[in-house]
C-alpha cells in the first residue's frame, strides 16, 4: 500500500554534502510531513542526516522499480552516480519534479532557480548536523539554491540528464 505522505528522494555523494547544500530544506520537508530519504555512496556516518530527521540509504540499495517519489533532488557532482540513478531521473520525468543542487555548474542553468530560506528550527538543526559532519557552520540566513525542471523535458533537452553519469 502506498503511503499518503509525499516522498522526497535525494541523491548525494555523501551525508556531509547533503547537509551542507540542502540540510535546512531537508529538515523543513520532514517537518512538513514528507518522507525524506537520502541515497548516498558513503554511509560511513549517517548521523548528520539522522539529526535532520532524514533516512539514509546506501546508493547501491536504490530500488530498480517501485512507485516514483513526488520529488527527486540530485547533487550535480556527476562522478558519484550510477546508471541506475540516471535511469531513475529519466523515468521520473512526467511523474516527479526533479531538482538539482550543488556547486558544480550544469548545462541546465537556464531552468528555474529556487531559493529556500530555512526556518529558524531548520537552521538550528542544520547547524548541529554540520557540526556532526565536521563542517564549519554557515551564516544562519544562508539560502539553499536548487535548479528545477518539471514534467517532460523538450526533445532537444532530453540528453541534458546525461550529465548525471560521467562516461
Amino acid at each position: 500500500m502506498r503511503s499518503l505522505r509525499h516522498r522526497l528522494l535525494v541523491v548525494a555523494p555523501d551525508p556531509a554534502q547533503a547537509v551542507r547544500h540542502a540540510g535546512g530544506w531537508l529538515f523543513d520537508q520532514v517537518m512538513a510531513g514528507w518522507d525524506v530519504t537520502v541515497l548516498t555512496a558513503d554511509l560511513a556516518d549517517s548521523r548528520p542526516l539522522r539529526i535532520l530527521g532524514v533516512r539514509a540509504v546506501d546508493l547501491d540499495d536504490l530500488p530498480a522499480d517501485g512507485p516514483a517519489p513526488d520529488l527527486i533532488a540530485v547533487h550535480t557532482e556527476a562522478s558519484a552516480y550510477t546508471e541506475r540513478v540516471r535511469r531513475l531521473v529519466q523515468a521520473a520525468q512526467g511523474t516527479s519534479d526533479v531538482w538539482l543542487w550543488g556547486e558544480q555548474e550544469t548545462r541546465l542553468n537556464a531552468l528555474d532557480v529556487i531559493r529556500h530560506t530555512p526556518s529558524a528550527a531548520a537552521r538550528a538543526f542544520k547547524s548541529q548536523a554540520l557540526a556532526a559532519a565536521g563542517i564549519a557552520a554557515q551564516v544562519p540566513g544562508d539560502d539553499e539554491v536548487f535548479r528545477r525542471f518539471c514534467g517532460v523535458l523538450p526533445e532537444d533537452r532530453q540528453a541534458d540528464v546525461r550529465f548525471l553519469v560521467r562516461q
